[in-house]
């Protein structure tokens, strides 16, 4: 019979036999329970050894790096409430006196060897106060402790035990609150995400030829590409952008080639019944790694390097399993390439190809819109700056159609349609870089409206600074392409200050990509789960890159939209599995429609209630009005994100989104109802800046006087610089005298004389209030002025 069951029989004898025979037994209990519990002396340094002993194998069979344990999350650990059964513990001994436990308690948190010993079992100093917080509360709150840890702390009491004996059941309660200690090792091997090549034994079975197509745009090398994937007896395109694949899948039913199309929100058959076709073009994301194929063609493989993205490049290029893989991109992927392949002993035989039409970088800037001609692409990378020079051309009597990324595909195709017709009289094109890829353009001139673009790096962190030149030459090779009726290109800038920087980026080398993407699987998390039951998903994946290991060419990409999602449906009741799916779904986070649908589509899927046709007409008010005014063609665009959310969760979970066919129908409509908004872009302006839903006018004139003269030397000190969130660039004071910008404002009918008036008067409000602010902190120490600044800081 078990000692725990003799104890329990041992507290349920009735009270008078108990009593009598309390003496005899008491030492005998008490002993059996030391022995289990090892609460003798010597027992810390019995613990120590076993410590240095675990923790010497550890570092021996991995040498990993320490975890950041500020991702641990404790768990709660709730009080014993009164035990059926009775306090087991204060009838064998006697009731704990309350003070005196916490005296022994406090005693014990102090000892700077229990803290030493705490380390070696992984409990730094943050995570051993919190520990020692839950376990202390939980001794003190309970109504009756377990057998053991009650006999301890009564024979403490009495001196019979030293307080370090606590340290067992301390650490069997920080393993509790902290379930990530008892199993490291474990986490440690699931998230070990080196060699990736051995994740794919299909592939690996295949004896592949790899042939890279290096050259610039408009260098012919994906034409070659594809007609290798033509003339193939099967073949898959793998490409950056619904709008290539869409164009590949055209191109290879036109050329007699039987296509399907796979995106994520898409897939459609080209055999009647529904047979799989040969060749297939698809998304990145979307590619089979277990199809046998004869050619595959990896489009933009330099995206490998992708903080969000990378990793779906690297799985095509490690997974496919095709006879030939035609990869086409920038030289600057070349070296990783290699490397990568000579880790799976595959050769790769590069072709280079140089520009088929020529280009060439003006030595004068547009410096005014009056200056534009038939041909032209002025490229923002914001939206308000393609408002503003849209409403600006429309001023001047010129008609320009507008492109930038968060427009549906087919108002896209619709725009460059409008701009590329010759019998069309819009000759202007505003764009942002969403023209780098996936749309032929007839472009002769390509206009820099700014050199500055935000962007998000791998760690999430938001950056401001110039453009590289990767980016660069990607947009301005834009001009003067092969098919289009421009055989010479051209670049310059709006700015003239900009044109020495612009010339300066263009002419710098490529910086060689040094590592390719990697991505956390749904099975890997699964695994993750079934160790950290408890954990929340985001903190699953913050755990999870901390304790990833990746080889030299590799790195863990970006996780903070996955994480987004995660947080957002986290009070929603989901297997891990489907929530994993939820999460990897597509949205754009700065939507709050979006995001609401997500959250929205997640609990309905929860409550097994199927999204029906009928229930998402009613969720987005169809029938929808054309748009008034610009927040209307935003509002517009972002149900369009809806409608792609809805039909990529279509084929994920099918009986629950089970209309996609009418709903893709919704969507053409819908896209129909943007394209009549974009086409009436200026007057939806006009309206908006009326509502005063815009205030263009000040944005452009600050832009263009801000960016001026200023930018060369601003772009060196951004240079590596970072900020969080939407925290605003400081730029010094522009050189262009107030009077020559006020009077072409005025020129352009950009400013009225009441406004130029109004303008002064702010001007000269705001200068007396700073002239009083710097009075007053001139009279400050600079101790005192130091102190203000660190919040800042940090």
């Amino acid at each position: 019979m078990s000692f725990p069951r003799c104890a329990l029989l041992w507290a349920r004898l009735p009270a008078g036999r108990r009593a009598g025979h309390r003496a005899g037994h008491r030492a005998a209990v008490c002993s059996v329970f030391r022995a289990r519990v090892e609460p003798v002396p010597g027992a810390l340094g019995r613990v120590c050894a076993v410590a240095s002993a675990s923790s010497s194998s550890s570092s021996a069979s991995g040498g990993s790096k320490a975890p950041n344990t500020s991702l641990f999350v404790p768990l709660t650990v709730k009080p014993q409430g009164p035990s059926a059964d009775g306090d087991v513990g204060a009838e064998l001994t006697r009731p704990l006196d309350k003070n005196e436990v916490k005296k022994i308690l406090d005693k014990f948190y102090k000892r700077k060897e229990i803290q030493k010993l705490g380390a070696d079992y992984g409990l730094d100093a943050r995570l051993f106060h919190q520990a020692f917080i839950s376990f202390r509360n939980y001794i003190m709150q309970s109504h009756s402790l377990d057998v053991d840890i009650h006999i301890i702390l009564n024979d403490i009491c009495f001196s019979a035990a030293h307080v370090d004996d606590l340290f067992p059941f301390f650490l069997r309660h920080a393993k509790q609150i902290f379930p990530v200690l008892d199993c490291k090792d474990d986490l440690r091997k699931i998230s070990d995400l080196r060699i990736p090549p051995n994740w794919y034994p299909e592939a690996r079975a295949v004896q592949r030829k790899i042939i890279f197509h290096s050259g610039p745009t408009n260098s012919g090398k994906t034409y070659h590409a594809i007609q290798k994937y033509l003339s193939a007896k099967s073949g898959v395109y793998c490409g950056p952008l619904k709008l290539l694949a869409h164009e590949i899948f055209e191109k290879s039913n036109a050329a007699g080639v039987p296509c399907d199309l796979v995106t994520g929100e898409e897939r459609v058959t080209i055999e009647p019944d529904g047979k799989q076709a040969t060749h297939v073009a698809c998304t990145v994301e979307m590619c089979s790694v277990t199809t046998p194929y004869e050619v595959a063609v990896i489009d933009e493989i330099q995206m490998i390097r992708d903080p969000a993205r990378g990793w779906a490049w690297t799985r095509a290029l490690l997974g496919l399993c095709a006879e030939e893989i035609h990869l086409c991109g920038e030289s600057a992927a070349i070296d990783l390439v290699t490397e990568l392949m000579y880790t799976t002993g595959e050769e790769v035989e590069v072709r280079n190809y140089e520009r088929l039409t020529p280009i060439s970088v003006l030595d004068h800037a547009l410096e005014s819109l009056d200056n534009l001609r038939p041909g032209d692409c002025i490229v923002c990378f914001s939206k308000n700056d393609i408002y503003s020079v849209s409403r600006q051309i429309e001023i001047r009597g010129l008609e320009s159609a507008v492109i930038y990324g968060s427009l549906p595909p087919g108002t896209k195709l619709a725009q460059a349609k409008k701009f590329n017709d010759p019998d069309d009289p819009c000759k202007i094109l505003v764009a942002t870089d969403a023209i780098g890829m996936g749309l032929n353009l007839s472009i002769r001139r390509i206009i820099f409206y700014s050199l500055i673009k935000p962007t998000i790096n791998e760690k999430g962190e938001r950056e401001i600074e110039p453009i590289t030149t990767s980016q660069a030459l990607q947009i301005a090779g834009r001009a003067g392409r092969f098919s289009s009726k421009y055989k010479e290109g051209e670049v310059t800038t709006m700015n003239r200050e900009d044109l020495s920087l612009l010339k300066e980026i263009l002419n710098r080398p490529v910086d060689p990509i040094k590592a390719a993407g990697l991505h956390p699987t749904a099975e890997q998390i699964e695994m993750f789960a079934y160790h950290l039951p408890d954990t929340t998903l985001s903190n699953l994946i913050d755990i999870f890159v901390d304790f990833s290991q990746v080889d030299g060419q590799y790195f863990v990409c970006n996780m903070d939209d996955f994480k987004f999602s995660a947080e957002l449906i986290q009070h929603i009741p989901l297997s891990l599995r489907v929530r994993y799916v939820f999460c990897t779904a597509p949205i754009n986070k700065k939507q709050p429609f979006v995001c609401s649908s997500l959250l929205q589509f997640a609990r309905q899927y929860s409550r097994n209630e199927p999204l029906t046709f009928s229930w998402l007409r009613r969720y987005i008010k169809w029938p929808l009005l054309p748009p008034k005014n610009i927040k209307d063609l935003m509002d517009l665009e972002a149900v369009h994100d809806v409608l792609d959310l809805y039909l990529w969760l279509s084929y994920r979970f099918i009986d629950m989104f089970p209309d996609a066919s009418l709903i893709r129908d919704l969507q053409k409509e819908l896209d129909g109802i943007i394209q009549d908004g974009v086409h009436n872009i200026t007057k939806l302006i006009k309206i908006s800046e009326a509502q005063k839903l815009l205030n263009l006018e000040s944005l452009s004139a600050e832009n263009q006087s801000r960016l001026s003269g200023t930018v060369k030397g601003q772009a060196r000190r951004m240079r590596g610089a970072k900020t969080l969130g939407n925290k605003a660039v400081e730029t010094p004071s522009p050189s262009v005298g107030e009077k020559s910008l006020a009077s072409r404002l005025v020129q352009q009918g950009l400013l009225t004389a009441d406004m130029l008036k109004q303008l002064e008067k702010e001007w000269l409000t705001q200068q007396t209030e700073h002239g009083k602010d710097k009075t007053e902190h001139g009279t400050h120490s600079k101790g005192t002025r130091r102190k203000k600044k660190e919040p800042n800081s940090d």
